[in-house]
């Protein structure tokens, strides 16, 4: 069974930092696109970021680009999205998920970890 384990969400203050890692128990990992997304209280699940299988191409909603970098370490078969200058309306349940390459399904997603920016 694949399990995807989040951490590294929390408290901060607006204009901080944090890191997110999404840990796969998937030997063929480098073979997965990883995307990560997010649900706010009383909106809908919207996507973040998403990293190509081969690390080579990236894509990020407009409102965090310049701020939010995802990347992937695929040795570690981990995925990792760092997030500066971090804003109120960031704050969400964050999500990550992986989707065969090829394909623009997610197929596995992770538990979800609390975002919180307080101004």
């Amino acid at each position: 069974q694949v399990q995807l384990v989040q951490s590294g969400g929390g408290l901060v203050q607006a204009g901080g930092s944090l890191t997110l890692s999404c840990a796969a128990s998937l030997r063929t990992f480098s073979s997965y696109n990883i995307g990560w997304f997010r649900q706010a209280p009383g909106k809908e699940r919207e996507f973040v970021a998403r990293i190509s299988w081969s690390g080579l191409r990236t894509y990020q909603l407009d409102s965090v680009k310049g701020r939010f970098t995802i990347s992937r370490d695929n040795a570690k078969n981990t995925g990792y999205l760092q997030m500066n200058n971090l804003l109120a309306e960031d704050t969400a349940v964050y999500y990550c998920a992986i989707g065969r390459r090829g394909g623009m399904d997610f197929d596995y997603w992770g538990q979800g970890t609390q975002v919180t920016v307080s101004s």
